[in-house]
């Protein structure tokens, strides 16, 4: 009789590989997103873009090293670095290396988890916000209550159509990146003309000349930014976990990964980030209740939705008088970016952690597919739940928020070091060794991704307030996770009989069994 248990269907070429990369990395919704946080940095705010071009440095090393793990293993499947971690060391030929391989599993799974279940339910709350900022401005004022509502019913709403399959997601993440690409080019350009035509419209501009924008100004201002930065790059690995739906994984499983940060990152961010600040005037003004008046970069740390004031400002003086409109359209576009990258985590996260319970390393049942559409969707549903109770928590309280992204941002600086690491243990020693490729991109890569996970930790812990208090709850959860996950690890391989690191001897005569 024929096995009819779904499997996973081969419908992605390389622009649904991509494209489903560059919904997640999302540049229009983070520059909404994160600009406030970056021009919060006082005396920092003038190296937001040296910052960026420093942690879009590390995450091409960080890329570049996933590309090489995909092109060499390509039958990873939804696995993606969990596999990687794994035939680092099975491949190495020697007991004593294949040993480790279970270890390294389980440290991967472990990061990942931290990154892509907690990455989409920040996003959830950042829909929340955007769509009470958006009808605040209408006059609309939403309750706790109702904010709440929206970001269950948006949660829901997004694994809904990641149950419905890749090829439905994937026409979803095209249609958005081509809307927030075009938003982004538009209004970055308006952003440009604007300052060129009106060189006396403010006494004074954030930045004196393009070059001051470009230039950095002082090192520690710089670290910090690309500590922000860091995290609106994330992404560009997700394909990775796409190889079992990729029609071809090894040619576009490794192209999808550096196409869609060059063409997010290299292009998108870069651009904007440069047009933004470039725009950024006294004339940008924030009125706070108590009636005290903030201008310029200042203005833009304490709204809640600096671009929007800076599109309603300039949509005001170039489509005469219309810059309400203007900042309307761009805030939609946005809330349709927020929603491809919410897409975009969820069918990674759940891949990966099917991967993993095939494995039997989790739960048998996040295992399950979807007879119809072969999606992992009992792990989609549950990561819904997970990302609802997040995004709510986060619309509760903004240090609650704060210190959940801190708790995705130390997962996704953990798996992104170990897969640099995993490349060198890879390729060393091996004919095809490179020692640029595969020795020296990747220790730089590793080293780039400790300094950015020490930096995060220890600035946050060294700002008083919100920063602290939110770090501190990031760090208490992760310690929650690895507790967690550790006592998993040790329950499920006392059941089985199973090393977590056998002895060598006990690694050559599994290796002799299962030849």
């Amino acid at each position: 009789m024929a096995d009819d248990k779904p499997t996973m269907k081969k419908t992605l070429g390389l622009t649904g590989v991509t494209a489903n990369a560059m919904a997640l990395i999302a540049p229009g919704a983070f520059l909404w997103i994160t600009f406030q946080l970056q021009a919060s940095n006082t005396g920092g705010a003038t190296d937001m873009w040296s910052g960026i071009l420093a942690a879009l440095t590390v995450a091409f090393l960080t890329a570049f090293s996933f590309s090489q793990m995909a092109r060499r293993y390509p039958e990873a499947g939804a696995g993606g670095s969990y596999y990687f971690a794994e035939r680092a060391f099975l491949d190495r030929g020697k007991a004593s290396h294949q040993r480790f391989a279970r270890l390294a599993k389980f440290m991967t799974g472990w990061a990942a988890h931290l990154y892509y279940w907690v990455y989409p339910g920040v996003m959830v709350a950042m829909m929340a916000t955007l769509v009470t900022y958006i009808l605040g401005e209408f006059g609309v004022s939403l309750s706790i209550p109702t904010q709440v509502l929206i970001a269950v019913v948006f949660a829901f709403t997004v694994g809904f159509i990641a149950v419905r399959g890749i090829t439905g997601s994937t026409n979803v993440a095209i249609a958005i990146n081509v809307v927030q690409l075009v938003s982004l080019v538009g209004f970055s350009i308006m952003a440009i003309v604007f300052r060129v035509e009106n060189p006396l419209h403010a006494a004074h501009w954030a930045y004196p000349s393009a070059s001051s924008i470009l230039l950095p100004h002082n090192l520690s201002a710089m670290l910090f930014q690309s500590t922000i930065a860091i995290l609106i790059l994330v992404g560009f690995e997700s394909s990775t976990s796409l190889a079992g739906e990729a029609i071809n994984p090894k040619r576009d499983i490794p192209r999808g990964v550096i196409l869609s940060l060059i063409i997010q990152g290299l292009f998108a961010y870069l651009f904007e980030y440069f047009a933004a600040n470039y725009a950024v005037s006294d004339k940008l003004v924030y009125v706070g209740s108590d009636g005290t008046k903030l201008t310029g970069m200042a203005a833009a740390a304490a709204s809640g939705a600096p671009i929007g004031d800076l599109t309603k400002q300039i949509g005001n003086a170039m489509l005469g008088g219309n810059g309400f409109a203007l900042m309307i359209v761009v805030a939609i576009t946005v809330g349709i970016a927020v929603l491809g990258t919410t897409l975009a985590a969820i069918n990674t996260g759940v891949r990966v952690s099917f991967a993993i319970s095939q494995d039997r390393e989790m739960p048998g049942v996040l295992g399950a597919l979807h007879p119809r559409h072969a999606t992992p969707h009992v792990a989609v549903w549950v990561l819904v739940v997970v990302s609802a109770i997040i995004g709510s928590m986060g619309v509760l309280s903004v240090t609650a928020l704060t210190g959940i992204t801190l708790v995705s941002n130390i997962g996704t600086f953990a798996l992104y070091g170990l897969i640099c690491f995993f490349t060198f243990v890879t390729f060393v020693g091996r004919t095809e060794f490179q020692s640029l490729k595969h020795a020296v991109v990747p220790i730089l890569g590793l080293l780039g991704n400790i300094a950015m996970l020490i930096a995060v930790v220890l600035i946050g812990l060294g700002t008083p307030g919100v920063s602290q208090d939110a770090t501190k709850m990031a760090l208490w959860i992760t310690a929650g996770w690895t507790v967690l996950s550790v006592g998993y690890l040790v329950l499920t391989s006392r059941k089985v009989g199973k090393a977590i690191v056998p002895s060598v001897a006990a690694t050559e005569q599994f290796l002799r069994a299962n030849k």
